[in-house]
């Protein structure tokens, strides 16, 4: 409800996107899974109930780092398991110290400023209507009251799984 009156704008029937207070909404959660499921979470929301933000191109996902890697001197933030693979392979034999972020309650906040929240170096993400609906989509199919497709879905994705958090 906090993010409703923060808004301004109402939900669902009550929605008025002219009582909008920001020109940007920006969706900052953590760079790791449970992240990945709030800003699902926070996305099926937006869609089913004040979708003309997604319309109108206000909502924005941030995308913190999930690891920094430190060479010497030189730092690298990275976004990704491919990027820092990819790191590794260009810096070679070299000495490095690697830094996962759990969260962005791990970054000291000079570094959650550079990396995510500056706006002259973060990296946003504008949440396309496909977005949405996908996130949509998987929200109802892992949440929903249709056993079999979550079942299918777990069948198919199990492989898949890097980590799991229980």
């Amino acid at each position: 409800r906090d993010i409703i009156t923060a808004l301004g704008t109402g939900i669902g029937d009550d929605f008025d996107i002219s009582k909008l207070r920001y020109g940007k909404i920006i969706i900052m959660t953590d760079a790791d899974v449970d992240g990945a499921h709030i800003r699902t979470l926070l996305l099926t929301l937006f869609y089913r109930y004040m979708k003309e933000l997604i319309d109108e191109g206000r909502i924005f996902i941030a995308q913190p780092p999930l690891y920094k890697l430190t060479v010497g001197r030189k730092v690298y933030y990275l976004y990704s398991d491919e990027e820092l693979e990819e790191m590794k392979t260009q810096i070679g034999d070299k000495k490095y110290e690697i830094q996962r972020y759990k969260g962005l309650g791990e970054m000291n906040p000079q570094q959650l400023w550079e990396t995510t929240m500056d706006p002259n170096n973060r990296k946003l993400l504008k949440v396309a209507i496909e977005d949405a609906e996908e996130a949509d989509e998987l929200f109802e199919m892992l949440m929903g009251s249709d056993t079999e497709s979550r079942k299918e879905f777990i069948f198919r994705h199990a492989l898949q799984v890097k980590e799991i958090d229980i």
